[in-house]
């Protein structure tokens, strides 16, 4: 079970820079067994780069539903469990072509990662937290 996080955690949380958010993201999400994402009724919500389509991820749903606003404001967080991830997410990106972007901040900034390589990383935290 997630425990909630407070506005305090919250507000810590969103000042970290990039390789903290990564980090803290594959800790959180290996340690609570959930991948989040954000979803409407058309599927889940796409970032683009200028080479790259991505899936936002992140770490608890307090930071996924803080997504939900402006054009995304009808999207809901939902919860992935990691076993769904390892055994249909990861394949399924790839073969849609698509990246995986770890925990953006709301300047849509967050560390890229080919769905093979988001996996590995979780599962490097696995076999640590064993």
């Amino acid at each position: 079970m997630t425990k909630q996080l407070d506005a305090a955690q919250i507000e810590a949380i969103n000042k970290y820079d990039g390789e903290q958010r990564f980090k803290y993201c594959i800790k959180e999400i290996v340690a609570n067994r959930q991948v989040w994402i954000l979803k409407d009724e058309h599927g889940c919500v796409m970032l683009n780069t200028e080479e790259e389509d991505c899936v936002p991820v992140w770490p608890n749903q307090e930071f996924a539903a803080a997504w939900a606003t402006g054009e995304w404001e009808a999207c809901e967080a939902e919860a992935i469990s990691l076993n769904k991830w390892h055994s249909r997410w990861t394949m399924g990106l790839e073969d849609d072509e698509l990246s995986v972007v770890v925990f953006p901040n709301q300047q849509e900034e967050g560390v890229i990662l080919f769905p093979d390589e988001f996996d590995f990383e979780l599962k490097k935290q696995a076999s640590k937290q064993r």
